[in-house]
């Protein structure tokens, strides 16, 4: 990173943390699962919780508690074109914002952020909008996502048009 890609007055590690998570919305926009995939450590974990407060995702349920394997099946099914949400996903377009540092280390980086997803799909609009906290290892190869917890402000709610990660 240059001193005109640092993000004025943000240590580095946060400046480069969020650049990371700008880039992983922009794969995610562009439907792009397999550079997405690329930027998880083996042993990493996406959760949707389904309970906002929760801490212990693997004693709750989930909408999603994907580790590498179920992460690779996900995707598996979000391009083969054989399930009726990937076939017709919908086009997303993500912002992420409200950066704040939880944990900052050169080789560990957790932070809190907020995202909206917009959605769009047979001429409607769907609005996802969630508290989200990235834990970020960064190595000799660059980057590696650990955890990614997506708390959607609705999550108790019945939820539909989930056919994309978020």
């Amino acid at each position: 990173m240059n001193q005109q890609d640092k993000l004025q007055g943000i240590p580095e590690q946060m400046a480069r943390a969020i650049a990371f998570i700008w880039k992983e919305a922009e794969l995610l926009d562009r439907k792009d699962y397999a550079a997405w995939q690329d930027l998880w450590s083996e042993d990493g974990y996406y959760v949707v919780p389904i309970d906002h407060a929760t801490t212990d995702f693997a004693a709750t349920l989930n909408y999603a508690y994907d580790n590498a394997h179920m992460r690779k099946i996900r995707i598996e099914r979000l391009t083969s074109g054989f399930a009726m949400s990937a076939a017709d996903a919908a086009a997303t377009v993500r912002t992420v914002s409200r950066f704040v540092p939880v944990h900052l280390s050169d080789e560990l980086v957790e932070i809190n952020s907020a995202q909206v997803i917009v959605g769009y799909k047979r001429q409607q609009h769907t609005l996802f909008v969630g508290d989200v906290t990235h834990r970020l290892r960064f190595t000799a190869q660059g980057p590696k996502i650990e955890q990614k917890v997506i708390r959607l402000i609705n999550s108790m709610d019945s939820l539909n048009a989930l056919g994309f990660l978020l």
